[in-house]
């Protein structure tokens, strides 16, 4: 496989979130009425995916959408950052000719502020916001308007339902481990590749695109 397009999730694997997201959770937990998350169980909920979370938590789907509204209204008003090295890491593979994507929940606004003017330049295509059809649906969105064919694309996140829905897609899945999900979890889930470290995802992701391990600015040493 040459890859000629990189689509990225956005909170946990470009934007460092997740710290934010704790702080929040318990007050966003007892306005929409379900369970608090006790700080002894972060460990474990990281090991879970996405249904399973939502059982844990006893929360109905039927407020999903307002609550991952109220979340991205209170992100509007947060410090969150992206993680130190990713506007080096974006630009490098711009410039290497790689085409790049950013698909997420988030609202557009907050993924542009959090990453800037100069960064956001670097995505080809951006789709934001609450969607009906899941992420494999936005996913299929950015393979149509790009035109470019599954084969040659690989999606990189860092939550068992970014390697479930690039999978139904039959988009190559890299993961991260700085983010959300704990990194043995989605191992076992079996991504196309596992990093952790952005030098890694630079070289994994050069090389996948068949320039070579060391032609971005920042090789690792």
């Amino acid at each position: 496989m040459t890859a000629r397009m990189v689509i990225f999730d956005f909170d946990g694997t470009l934007a460092d979130s997740f710290g934010w997201f704790l702080a929040v959770l318990d007050d966003v937990a007892k306005r929409y009425g379900f369970r608090r998350v006790g700080a002894d169980e972060v460990a474990d909920f990281r090991r879970l995916d996405a249904r399973q979370i939502l059982d844990r938590l006893a929360l109905p789907r039927w407020k999903l959408p307002l609550v991952a509204a109220h979340m991205c209204s209170l992100q509007a008003k947060a410090d969150i950052r992206p993680f130190p090295g990713i506007p080096a890491l974006l630009d490098d593979l711009s410039r290497s000719g790689l085409r790049l994507a950013l698909v997420s929940s988030n609202a557009a606004a907050n993924v542009r502020r959090v990453l800037g003017p100069d960064t956001i330049t670097r995505f080809d295509h951006l789709d934001c916001g609450a969607g009906l059809f899941g992420k494999a649906g936005r996913l299929k969105t950015v393979l149509r308007r790009a035109a470019i064919p599954a084969a040659q694309v690989i999606a990189i996140g860092d939550e068992i339902r970014d390697i479930e829905a690039a999978r139904a897609c039959g988009i190559a899945t890299g993961a991260v481990s700085w983010g959300y999900t704990d990194g043995d979890a989605l191992a076992a889930h079996s991504p196309d590749f596992l990093v952790h470290s952005l030098d890694e995802l630079r070289v994994t992701l050069l090389t996948q695109a068949g320039i070579g391990p060391f032609q971005g600015r920042a090789a690792p040493p």
